[in-house]
């Protein structure tokens, strides 16, 4: 599965926390309590999706994208996009052709 990219250089996951009064570390406690397994995500994950500057990043993985998507009560969709060209529907070769098999 292809990284999931953070909308508006992570305005919207800037603009949920502040809604809801929360700091990166914060968040990063409210996605333990949405984890199943009680990991969530660390406070530098956080600010690498949330913060802007050079620490920051545009991906991240679903499962981090859905952590802070539910830990901050927002439709995963609002926040993260998936990107528009994936390496996963990239044709990288040419189609096989059973008469080039054929041929000597």
């Amino acid at each position: 599965m292809s990284n999931l990219l953070r909308r508006s250089n992570g305005q919207p996951i800037r603009d949920a926390m502040k809604r809801r009064g929360m700091s990166g570390p914060d968040l990063a406690e409210a996605t333990k309590r949405v984890d199943a397994t009680g990991r969530g995500i660390s406070p530098a994950a956080v600010g690498k999706v949330a913060g802007q500057g050079k620490t920051s990043s545009d991906s991240c993985r679903l499962r981090t994208a859905w952590l802070i998507a539910e830990a901050l009560d927002e439709p995963l969709q609002r926040l993260f996009a998936m990107p528009e060209v994936s390496t996963d529907t990239v044709e990288r070769c040419k189609p096989h052709d059973d008469d080039d098999a054929r041929r000597p």
